[in-house]
């Protein structure tokens, strides 16, 4: 659905979040699917038939059921099913139409996606509220082909809550360029031991902790030479180096350039 336009999505009246009661079952239909229904559970346990197939469900499992399709579910009591069902159908038939069945890695985002689409309709005549249901329709399809494209490296891949944790602690490193970052101080900003850290953030990121430090601090003292209007010994003193000569080695050995022939 990569090729589709957010135009050729048909929005269906069949829409909610629910909480399913006790005795809930999605009985199977005497008639197959008559459209796509995109199926998210938030919460609980139960089971899901597609086409003579049965899925396990808990939260993250997700489907794209499509036309044709011949689907039923029922659920725990105890662990009753908190799910998104949003039903739509599109103009014209795509070339890439997401995998029938995952369970949801990147869940934030997506989540916030299929809140963001149930409000829409929750207060009457919202302006602009079938512009962007469609918008947000696309996005959500789009999601979802990510995810069937990516491939788990040998041995597992690492958790969503690790590789956030460096990539902020990454962003933040950017955000700093001048302070003097302690690796230790960074590794309690990710909850990690240091070594782990130091580990990983190799792996995440493509270079060491200190370099990725080194490197931040070079592009942001480009950056300044270039828009700033400040000297070479400003630059410097703005980033925290007491010497000037050293930082003016550092800025050539990394740019191929001294501060003086960048400004």
């Amino acid at each position: 659905m990569l090729e589709i336009s957010p135009d050729d999505f048909i929005l269906k009246p069949s829409f909610a979040k629910i909480l399913c009661e006790p005795g809930w079952k999605w009985h199977r239909r005497e008639e197959r699917l008559p459209n796509y229904d995109l199926f998210y559970v938030w919460s609980g346990e139960g089971e899901v038939h597609l086409n003579g197939v049965q899925y396990r469900i808990s939260r993250g499992s997700c489907f794209l059921f499509r036309p044709g399709d011949d689907t039923y579910a029922v659920h725990n009591p105890q662990k009753p099913l908190t799910l998104t069902y949003i039903h739509f159908d599109l103009n014209r038939i795509p070339e890439l139409v997401p995998e029938p069945y995952r369970v949801v890695k990147e869940n934030v985002d997506f989540e916030r996606l299929l809140s963001s689409y149930v409000r829409l309709f929750l207060v009457e005549k919202t302006f602009g509220a079938e512009v962007e249901a469609r918008l947000v329709l696309k996005q959500l399809m789009i999601h979802l082909l990510r995810e069937d494209r990516v491939e788990e490296p040998e041995g597992g891949g690492d958790s969503v809550q690790l590789t956030e944790a460096i990539h902020e602690v990454a962003n933040y490193i950017r955000l700093h360029a001048a302070r003097h970052h302690k690796l230790e101080d960074l590794a309690a900003r990710a909850n990690l031991s240091p070594k782990y850290f130091s580990t990983k953030f190799r792996v995440m990121i493509g270079q060491s902790v200190q370099s990725y430090i080194i490197r931040s601090r070079i592009e942001r003292a480009e950056h300044l030479l270039r828009y700033a209007g400040l000297s070479v010994s400003e630059v410097a003193h703005e980033l925290g180096y007491r010497d000037v000569f050293f930082f003016s080695r550092q800025f050539k050995h990394y740019t191929g350039k001294s501060p003086s022939e960048m400004r």
